[in-house]
């Protein structure tokens, strides 16, 4: 017997491998990576997969022996051919708990999707304006386990996202439950004082960044210091310069935090080594 919903109001067939019944869309039961697309290649897969797998395992969410960087690259270069993308695009890689349940899942196998647009940049480029930010303080992140993971239970950066737009910023600044500033709604953040890069620990709980890896290595490849250190608010306010880093964007500087204004020399800097490293 087929069985049917109501969508806005419109009775329509519901098939069983569709959004409605799947444990992504109804629990959040699952993790995500963004991912960037340059020269028709997803870049830094490797670390993508290994922060996948590391997230899968610790939601319990099974892994077959298949699905490794190799699997991937395959299905990432099919996916670009057939979508033409030949340059630069972004991507999502989700991955879930298949099958049916209710908060006991009936399995815990596996399943994903792989979505894909193109964008016109094909290097990374520092926005010409610097973005203003300010403190989201209506929710808090909690420290756990799955604190580092990019979860599709995020309804925190969706919120933070909201409060960004409705108070005129380009993005909002999350806390953890000791007042330290740990990322953004977006993406993680660093700070510049006297030349000297810091971040926040993981054990802070900010998610273990793919391209926050790749900016530490690149600036300690480079003679550049970096300390992974707790932040709180009067530390951005005597900073020379704040920067956020994801895998989209690579790197945005910030002009202003509350009353004070920022520089960007070292962020010139990293991203040109950035783009020197992706070539």
């Amino acid at each position: 017997m087929k069985k049917h919903i109501s969508f806005n109001g419109d009775i329509i067939e519901s098939l069983d491998s569709n959004l409605y019944t799947n444990r992504a869309f109804k629990f959040g039961d699952g993790i995500f990576e963004s991912i960037r697309i340059l020269n028709g290649k997803p870049l830094f897969l490797n670390h993508h997969i290994g922060r996948l797998i590391a997230g899968a395992n610790t939601m319990k969410i099974e892994v077959s022996s298949n699905i490794n960087v190799n699997y991937f690259t395959k299905a990432f270069d099919e996916l670009c051919r057939v979508n033409n993308i030949t340059k630069s695009g972004r991507a999502r890689l989700t991955y879930f708990r298949a099958g049916e349940g209710a908060y006991q899942p009936t399995t815990n196998q596996g399943s994903y999707v792989i979505e894909m647009i193109p964008i016109d940049q094909n290097n990374f480029e520092l926005n010409s304006e610097g973005l203003i930010v300010d403190t989201f303080k209506l929710m808090q992140k909690s420290l756990d386990q799955f604190s580092k993971f990019k979860t599709l239970n995020s309804l925190l950066y969706v919120q933070a996202a909201i409060y960004a737009k409705e108070n005129s910023l380009d993005d909002s600044l999350i806390l953890n439950k000791d007042g330290n500033i740990i990322e953004s709604s977006k993406s993680n953040i660093f700070i510049v004082s006297n030349g000297v890069l810091y971040t926040p620990p993981l054990e802070d709980g900010c998610v273990g960044g793919v391209m926050r890896m790749n900016i530490i290595n690149i600036a300690i490849n480079n003679n550049v210091k970096v300390y992974e250190c707790s932040l709180k608010p009067q530390n951005l306010l005597i900073a020379d310069e704040i920067f956020l880093t994801n895998t989209i964007k690579g790197l945005e500087w910030v002009r202003g935090f509350k009353n004070k204004r920022y520089f960007n020399d070292i962020s010139k800097k990293i991203i040109t080594l950035l783009n020197n490293k992706c070539s």
